[in-house]
Order: C-alpha cells, then sequence, then structure tokens
C-alpha cells in the first residue's frame, strides 16, 4: 500500500486533536486520584449534617437520658405529667386497672399523690423500654410480671397511698394521707440540736 499523504493544514488539525484528548485524560486520572483518597472531614461542607458512621464524620449526638418526673421542673414536668395522664387513663387503667375496690382503691386526682406519680411514672417508662424491638418477643411479658404487677400492688393496695381515696366507684373521693412530721434529733456532744425533714 502507498502511504497516505495529507496536507499540511489537515495534519496539524489533527495534532491539535490528539493534544487535546491527551489534556482531558490526563485531567480526569487527577480527578480518579482525588476522589480516591478520603475525604478531609475538616474540608467537607456541612460535616455535621452527613450520615453517621462514615469515615471523619462526627458522631450522632443521643437524646438526653430519662429523668424520673420528680427531677423534673417547671413546663418540662408539666408536659411529661400530661403525657404520662394521657397513659394512664387512655391504656393502663381500661386495660390493667381492674374494679375499684377497699382491697384496690384508685384517686381521679391520683396526679396530686406524688408518689403515686414517681410509681407509674417509673412504670410508664419501663413500658416504653419494654414495648421497643429491641427488648424482643418477651419484652412485654417481663414488663407484665417485673413491672406492672408490683407496681399497681403498691400504689393500690388497701394500705397505700390511695387508701383513703376513693374505694367504690359510685363515690369519688380524694384525700392526701398525712405523711411523716418533721423529726427532731437529740443533741450530740455541744450540738444544740436541729430539726431535719423526714423522707417522704
Amino acid at each position: 500500500m502507498e502511504p497516505i499523504r495529507l496536507p499540511e493544514p489537515d495534519l496539524e488539525s489533527i495534532e491539535a486533536s490528539v493534544r487535546k484528548l491527551l489534556d482531558q485524560s490526563a485531567e480526569q486520572a487527577r480527578q480518579l486520584d482525588n476522589l480516591a483518597t478520603a475525604p478531609d472531614s475538616m474540608a467537607v461542607p456541612f460535616a455535621a449534617f452527613t450520615m453517621p458512621g462514615l469515615p471523619g464524620m462526627p458522631a450522632p449526638v443521643s437524646p438526653p437520658e430519662p429523668k424520673p418526673i420528680l427531677e423534673l421542673e417547671g413546663e418540662e414536668r408539666e408536659n411529661e405529667l400530661d403525657s404520662l395522664t394521657d397513659w394512664v387513663e387512655d391504656f393502663l387503667m381500661p386495660v390493667y386497672g381492674a374494679e375499684i375496690t377497699t382491697a384496690a382503691p384508685w384517686c381521679e386526682e391520683w396526679q396530686d399523690h406524688l408518689d403515686v406519680v414517681a410509681w407509674l411514672h417509673a412504670l410508664w417508662m419501663a413500658y416504653q423500654q419494654h414495648k421497643d424491638a429491641e427488648a424482643g418477643p418477651s419484652g412485654m411479658f417481663v414488663w407484665l410480671r417485673d413491672f406492672l404487677t408490683h407496681a399497681m400492688a403498691a400504689v393500690r393496695s388497701a394500705g397505700g397511698p390511695l387508701s383513703a381515696c376513693q374505694t367504690d366507684p359510685d363515690r369519688p373521693a380524694h384525700r392526701l394521707l398525712r405523711g411523716p412530721g418533721r423529726t427532731t434529733r437529740p443533741a450530740a456532744d455541744g450540738d444544740t440540736g436541729g430539726v431535719f425533714e423526714a423522707a417522704s
């Protein structure tokens, strides 16, 4: 075969095209190198909003630990009491309340009994924990056996915190029982004595 001869202007055009392709290829190689290296977390914009668990990314912020209701104050306590009341009146008592008798009293104003509020709030927190999928299939059985039975026996016992309240469904009643009063401790070795509040 005889060699093909191209005119001079066509040759220059082909050389320019080849040079352009080589430059593009080198640029693509540089981009691939950059993508292959791990990103610098400081250089990633909005790093705090990325998916957790990726290398170089900040750990997710865990929710605050639940607190007993009597340790809460102000609006936080009121909101928690509202949620607890919904659970007690819409779920707990209709399902597990049983009949009101002298052996199992109840009080329509149970929110005024701080010890009852504390018991029921702890029962509610345990319920939320044990109904979660992570508790497994036996989670609710554990709640019924270890939490519900014991809490309801303490709250609704004949000599419990509600014993002076409603013992007949037809006669609503509410009365707060007197707790221990102030205790005087004896003076000791030069101490003038003192008074402290007994735990309720």
